[in-house]
């Protein structure tokens, strides 16, 4: 049987979601802006309940392509809030429209989204040694230079805990546990 981080469960769907994303270090920007969008739509929410509604989030949100989702209109506002397969929380719709914007203000600063995110961790995942899901953080030091960073840039949703969780995500932080499979790679 294979040994997976605990909060990876018994859920098929969370525990693909482990074994083939979670902790691989992502250089893709548009796939580093997906999650950003993504951990900003689950804040105070389960993370399996946006993972469930991500495919909604795909086609909702132009394939989470920031240069078309900065130009959102009110009227498409109106419409993501009547679409069921995502979080209809106001805030959190426009916080992604806004976090497009800031997006592309970072990449054009930056040359990509990619080189400012992964420039908190000096370019290289931050290889932890939790031995159980209990010693690993909610947020660290890093996540909170993020997160500062990130609301003076004018990005939305993006607190602490959720930039930790976003760190772990994308790989920028290897939080697998000990005794994970996944560890010894």
């Amino acid at each position: 049987m294979i040994q997976r981080c605990r909060w990876a469960g018994d859920d098929p769907l969370y525990q693909r979601y482990h074994d083939e994303e979670w902790g691989e270090p992502v250089h893709d920007d548009r796939k580093l802006f997906e999650f950003l969008l993504l951990e900003g739509a689950q804040a105070g929410l389960s993370w399996i309940t946006v993972l469930r509604k991500r495919e909604h989030y795909r086609a909702a949100f132009d394939g989470f392509d920031p240069e078309r989702i900065a130009r959102y209109s009110e009227r498409k506002v109106r419409t993501l809030l009547g679409n069921p397969g995502i979080v209809r929380n106001e805030r959190k719709v426009r916080s992604a429209i806004r976090n497009a914007r800031a997006a592309l203000a970072v990449q054009q600063e930056f040359g990509s989204l990619d080189a400012y995110l992964w420039s908190f961790v000096d370019g290289q995942p931050v290889v932890n040694r939790w031995r159980t899901h209990r010693d690993v953080p909610a947020r660290t030091e890093r996540s909170d230079a993020l997160s500062k960073d990130l609301k003076r840039r004018e990005f939305g949703f993006v607190g602490a805990t959720i930039c930790y969780a976003f760190m772990q995500a994308v790989g920028m932080v290897n939080d697998h546990t000990r005794d994970c499979f996944k560890r010894a790679r």
